[in-house]
């Protein structure tokens, strides 16, 4: 099973990509650990993630949330704007 991961501003420089596929179990995963694998696949992006926003198929969505086989994850980093 996979799940896309979109990354946006800051996550995407960090992560050297603008998207990339993961396989996940069957089972499927929480988002809480799906975080954990894409901060061990990018080192340089984990220090972030803590204040990175999830969507999971266009909704925000919870780290106690399961992914699905298909999903589509955005990581959000927080905007400032004046």
């Amino acid at each position: 099973m996979t799940v896309k991961i979109l990354y946006f501003a800051r996550t995407r420089e960090l992560a050297g990509t603008s998207e990339e596929e993961l396989e996940i179990p069957a089972s499927g995963v929480l988002l809480s650990e799906l975080m954990r694998a894409v901060g061990d696949r990018h080192p340089a992006l984990a220090p972030v993630l803590a204040r990175v926003r999830v969507a999971r198929n266009e909704s925000f969505a919870e780290l106690s949330e399961r992914t699905l086989d298909g999903d589509v994850i955005a990581l959000i980093p927080p905007v400032a704007g004046g």
